[in-house]
């Protein structure tokens, strides 16, 4: 893992801890349904993230957008569905999403390396 995931992995865990520790029950509720609405069901979870990436790409939500980037690398998405993927979202939410694309590009590439 490179140092932008690194740092956005830390952040994110620092952060959700802190929020988490001041025991808002709406906050937790909404945790959880986050954490179970990506679980295998119909779907299944690789679809899930991919879906919650072209969302959060045209929401223009960089930190949702890297946490679905390390997502559906965890789940095996390839660098060919994943530009399908980023094809959708730019026609979806038209040329405001190309400065996220690239974002989400430098980012993609790091979190595979020399893997692909």
């Amino acid at each position: 893992m490179g140092k932008l995931a690194e740092e956005f992995n830390e952040y994110r865990a620092k952060m959700n801890e802190v929020i988490l520790s001041k025991n808002n029950l709406v906050m937790k509720r909404l945790w959880n349904l986050d954490t179970n609405t990506y679980e295998k069901g119909a779907l299944d979870v690789k679809t899930k993230e991919l879906l919650g990436l072209v969302a959060s790409m045209v929401l223009r939500c960089d930190d949702c957008i890297k946490y679905h980037l390390g997502k559906c690398h965890e789940n095996g998405v390839t660098t060919a569905e994943l530009y399908e993927t980023f094809a959708v979202a730019n026609i979806v939410g038209g040329t405001i999403v190309i400065p996220h694309t690239r974002r989400a590009a430098e980012y993609w590439e790091e979190l595979v390396g020399n893997n692909e």
